[in-house]
């Protein structure tokens, strides 16, 4: 636990926001803590919401996956940046068609969102992670923008902690596309404010009455200072003390991880 001084009281918060990659876990690999939280968060009955800026798993599977990890969250309890794509294209332009790189979690929120696929001339090309990005596809989504379709990442992660270290993420996927074409990617993720508004009211919150948990400054933290949310830095991902000096703002509080959030509050209750 590194800041005793914290600015809030985790008990008077209605709704939590967390971030799952270096928040929940590290590739297939739970972090400490994390059983400890989803515990205190049923127990208190506090409305929560993971939200993933990674594209490539549908709820079911996010669902499925922590159950791997001995954790039990209904899929209604995941919001992803493929779902917000999705709702923002179906907004945008209902019907549309698009040319998409990237894995299930993507493909299903186009399909569902009512989204044709297209590789002669879709209304937008759309990037997310996945193990299907290659020279070809590269190449295809280069030349589809060139023609006039418009540009769409599924969020602006540069990279995700993975067990051993880091992968690539969208924002580094996308911008070899933005370098050959010259035009600019629309991310649909954090921080875009139209998916921590949907978070929100997916929670029944007011912003006040909510807390963004994330561990990386520039997505998380930021997303829910905009939103008018307080906000937690989690250490147990990308971020670092020294990394925190390099930006202008600053988080409600700072933790080793989500297990911290529990300790807190009980340390508060009994004050």
């Amino acid at each position: 636990m590194l800041e005793a001084s914290y600015k809030m009281d985790f008990n008077e918060k209605k709704g939590f926001i967390c971030d799952m990659d270096g928040v929940i876990y590290h590739g297939n690999r739970i972090l400490p803590g994390v059983a400890e939280f989803i515990q205190w968060l049923h127990e208190e009955e506090k409305e929560y919401l993971f939200l993933t800026n990674n594209s490539g798993y549908t709820p079911r599977e996010l669902n499925q996956k922590l159950a791997r990890m001995g954790l039990d969250v209904p899929e209604e309890h995941f919001y992803t940046s493929a779902l917000a794509t999705a709702a923002f294209l179906k907004e945008q332009a209902p019907g549309c068609s698009v040319f998409a790189i990237g894995e299930a979690g993507l493909l299903n929120a186009l399909y569902d969102a009512g989204l044709t696929m297209n590789d002669v001339n879709p209304d937008y090309v759309v990037v997310g992670e996945g193990r299907t990005y290659s020279l070809d596809t590269l190449t295809k989504a280069t030349n589809l923008v060139m023609a006039g379709a418009k540009l769409i990442g599924a969020n602006s992660d540069v990279s995700g902690p993975i067990e051993n270290g880091i992968a690539p993420a969208c924002r580094a996927l996308i911008a070899p596309i933005e370098m050959a074409t010259g035009k600019q990617a629309y991310f649909c993720g954090k921080p875009n404010p139209l998916m921590m508004r949907t978070g929100l009211r997916m929670l029944h919150c007011h912003s006040a009455e909510a807390v963004m948990v994330g561990d990386r400054m520039d997505t998380d933290v930021i997303s829910g200072l905009e939103s008018g949310m307080s906000t937690v830095l989690v250490l147990s991902g990308v971020s670092t003390r020294e990394t925190l000096q390099t930006y202008a703002y600053r988080p409600s509080i700072v933790l080793d991880g989500v297990g911290d959030i529990p300790a807190l509050a009980k340390a508060a209750k009994e004050k």
